[in-house]
């Protein structure tokens, strides 16, 4: 069985709503899954995982929140090449360019992103949501 995590920052908890639907996505499409918090994933934990879903809202300019998620996804970015990888967040203000920005890191890196990103305004509605479930079905294949 394939086994996937959701790695995800939330400040306001609606990254953390948009994580849940993820994981129920991939455990739809028959993998298992698991929720972690960037603070306690690092690379150990890639040799046992075939997919992983990173999530993380925008933050202060439109970048990744600095002090836990930012310093994860230097750690293990370098080490995802064969990993099946997708990125989702939220926002609160301007257009989504954190995720281009984090988009074109992952391409400087050698990641090929199985699905296009998902990036919602606060909270996930219905939509999103169903973007997440279809989001973390890519990675558990």
């Amino acid at each position: 069985m394939a086994k996937a995590a959701v790695v995800y920052w939330s400040g306001t908890g609606n990254t953390a709503q948009m994580a849940q639907a993820v994981a129920e996505g991939v455990k739809s499409a028959g993998a298992e899954c698991e929720l972690i918090q960037a603070s306690e994933f690092d690379e150990s934990m890639l040799p046992s995982l075939s997919g992983i879903a990173f999530g993380c809202p925008a933050m202060g300019a439109e970048q990744l929140e600095e002090t836990e998620f930012e310093p994860m996804w230097e750690a293990v970015s370098g080490k995802l090449g064969g990993k099946r990888v997708a990125l989702f967040g939220s926002y609160g203000w301007g257009d989504g360019e954190w995720m281009r920005t984090w988009e074109s890191d992952c391409a400087d890196n050698g990641i090929s992103l199985v699905c296009e990103s998902v990036i919602c305004a606060d909270a996930p509605d219905d939509g999103a949501a169903a973007e997440c479930r279809n989001l973390g079905a890519a990675i558990a294949k």
